[in-house]
């Protein structure tokens, strides 16, 4: 087969370009809680909340996104994600008011639970198995891009004054445009237009990808899996029995990616470093680190995930992950918050989530369902992350303040050994395998 692999590296880049503003506007907050707790006056149960409340939009996003995907298409409903993060950048960097900033930062959560959903989602449906690991991999690696221009750009927007955090909201405002833009580029999914009985674009598509004999395997393949079926499943359908190991798969993957603890890191380290008595222009220099390292490790992981397979690099995920938390638990419970190794841990630890579950999980979860139920069972799926996300970063500030930072961070330590048993024993490796014999392998009749 011979792959058009600079047209497929195009659409799949275009479509990450999701991921990107994925990353940055779920970061970017990071860099302003110095400047909007002093703003608006917060506690620190109302920084968690104010800090929090993008998911709720992630949360509803990637309820309805799925199902929208299905209806109207992956490529429109992404059109759609790229205006709101638009005017959530904008309007995030001039309110004035604790409602107004929620509103605009929940806007932007709908534009991330969505592109969570349909960005991956997109990338696996036009890929050919062999390379499906690393193309998605790509959302993935665009999504720590995100995360690293929002620190630097938080951090070279500090010298502006009282002012700056305005426009780190606002200075997501440009890739917005970018994305909308440069969507028109790219055809639909082909495995979308088959549901809708377009055969023949489906075939244009997958034979610019990878010719005429892989576009007719492909057709064939896409065609089995459907017949006999609705065109499109609906989320009662996701839940039936014979789908019941999928989707507690996609669930458990999708909970345990956030409830690693990863998001304290990325939302929560500007303040840690804070409490380690780090100034607050240290302390976002010193996030740029831990940017520098998940771009990385995530680039790494592209190389390494089509060839060592998914299971692997989720166990050295998370086992090195366990590790990272038991230390930084000792750091804080015996006082040494000053100590070099506190960042060697905080920065170490996204590595480790960057090679492992950062990636590996979105390249799962867009593999692992059937093309009836994709939809359906990715907004499921992608649902449970954001609210495993909400409910962590919610309650970040609050286990800190009643149990202490020691024992917050032993927790997380114990819950990244829970799902190193839980990947070991129950998930089935999928590297270099197409679509629809992922169904014949994972669906229980």
């Amino acid at each position: 087969m011979n792959v058009n692999f600079r047209y497929l590296l195009t659409i799949s880049m275009v479509t990450a370009l999701g991921g990107l503003l994925f990353g940055f506007d779920i970061s970017v907050i990071s860099g302003t809680i110095p400047f909007i707790q002093e703003f608006f006056g917060l506690n620190e149960t109302m920084k968690g909340w104010v800090v929090s409340s993008a998911l709720i939009g992630c949360i509803l996003g990637a309820s309805f996104s799925g199902r929208l995907g299905d209806k109207f298409g992956r490529k429109k409903v992404l059109m759609v994600t790229a205006l709101l993060f638009g005017i959530s950048a904008i309007g995030s960097g001039f309110s004035n008011s604790i409602p107004a900033f929620v509103f605009y930062r929940i806007l932007g959560g709908l534009a991330v639970g969505g592109a969570s959903v349909l960005a991956p989602v997109y990338i696996a449906e036009v890929s050919p198995a062999h390379l499906r690991g690393r193309m998605v991999s790509i959302n993935q690696l665009t999504i720590v891009i995100g995360i690293s221009l929002a620190y630097y750009s938080n951090w070279f927007l500090l010298g502006i004054g009282e002012n700056a955090w305005r426009w780190m909201f606002a200075a997501e405002a440009v890739p917005a445009l970018m994305f909308f833009v440069a969507l028109f580029i790219i055809p639909e999914s082909p495995r979308w237009l088959v549901t809708r009985e377009k055969e023949e674009k489906a075939k244009t598509v997958l034979g610019k990808i990878g010719g005429g004999d892989f576009a007719s395997f492909e057709l064939k393949e896409i065609k089995a899996s459907l017949e006999g079926n609705e065109k499109r499943g609906t989320l009662k359908d996701a839940f039936k029995k014979k789908y019941a190991f999928i989707l507690f798969l996609g669930i458990f993957l999708a909970v345990f990616q956030q409830w690693s603890g990863i998001n304290v890191i990325f939302f929560y380290a500007p303040d840690i470093f804070a409490k380690a008595n780090l100034g607050v222009d240290t302390a976002l220099f010193q996030t740029t680190l831990i940017g520098l390292m998940n771009v990385v490790f995530t680039i790494i992981a592209m190389q390494v995930i089509d060839k060592m397979g998914r299971k692997k690099l989720l166990l050295i995920g998370a086992s090195g992950m366990a590790v990272c938390y038991a230390v930084i638990g000792f750091l804080f419970s015996t006082g040494r918050t000053g100590d070099w190794m506190l960042l060697t841990f905080i920065i170490i630890t996204p590595a480790f989530f960057a090679f492992g579950l950062g990636p590996t999980v979105w390249v799962i979860l867009s593999e692992i369902f059937p093309n009836k139920i994709r939809g359906a069972a990715m907004s499921v799926a992608t649902l449970s992350l954001w609210v495993a996300c909400y409910l962590l970063t919610l309650t970040f500030p609050i286990f800190v303040e009643l149990f202490n930072a020691s024992n917050t961070f032993w927790l997380y330590a114990v819950i990244c050994i829970v799902g190193f048993l839980v990947i070991f024993k129950y998930l089935p490796e999928t590297k270099g395998v197409t679509l629809e014999k992922l169904e014949k392998m994972l669906v229980k009749e």
